[in-house]
């Protein structure tokens, strides 16, 4: 007797009860990134705030200002540099069909020249915020108290892995951000911004001494390559 079929359909039947049991990790991992919406359950609106571009020699900052619905639970959100390219592209189009609100705020290079990288990354935020399209109640934030703004924070360390809300705005930024990177490698091709989006590689500070400096690049950040 041909015992092959019997030994498929085992395998198929391990196969997916892996994918369940992953499927349950996480959704108990999902589950924990929601303590402090938990905390917080008693406000309407709680929004996560996130930024991306803070590092980089060349490029916009974005921040991202996400209002989740309280039963909201988007597997697979994570911090977004933890996340592949794919990945954060599929979750930004679920955040974006699901979210209450969502608000984008951007600060130009030449606004970080003008203010430094900390006070424009502070008003992309509040520009992300005033785009909501409801007020929050509260905003959970990616490590930084934003100034200038009449809502109760809470700061956290590493929010982007602790709060689903931040996580999801922190996807918002990053993708919004990178397609800009990818507008611009267009314009200007020979500095490889889609590859890089802007961080100091190798690469990127080679193109920077060959070419100079474009009109998208942080002068107050090129100080030490270009002298």
């Amino acid at each position: 007797m041909d015992n092959s079929t019997d030994k498929k359909i085992t395998k198929a039947e391990l196969a997916r009860i892996k994918r369940e049991e992953k499927l349950e990790a996480e959704k108990l991992r999902i589950e924990s990134l929601c303590a402090y919406e938990k905390e917080y359950d008693y406000c309407q609106y709680i929004c996560g705030i996130d930024e991306a571009g803070r590092g980089p020699l060349a490029g916009p900052v974005v921040a991202g200002a996400v209002v989740l619905p309280k039963d909201c639970r988007i597997l697979y959100i994570n911090d977004s540099k933890k996340l592949s390219e794919k990945k954060r592209e599929e979750l930004f189009e679920v955040i974006s069909r699901e979210a209450v609100s969502i608000g984008i705020g951007i600060a130009s290079p030449e606004r970080i020249d003008e203010i430094n990288i900390l006070q424009a990354t502070y008003e992309a935020m509040r520009e992300a915020v005033n785009k909501l399209t409801v007020k929050p109640d509260i905003l959970l934030n990616d490590a930084v108290t934003i100034p200038g703004i009449d809502i109760a924070q809470v700061p956290i360390i590493k929010g982007d892995a602790k709060s689903l809300t931040i996580g999801a705005a922190s996807i918002m930024a990053k993708v919004t951000r990178d397609r800009l990177m990818y507008d611009y490698d267009k314009l200007y091709p020979e500095y490889g911004f889609a590859k890089h989006k802007g961080y100091g590689t190798k690469q990127h500070t080679q193109a920077i001494l060959e070419y100079g400096a474009c009109p998208i690049h942080r002068m107050s950040f090129l100080k030490n390559i270009l002298k």
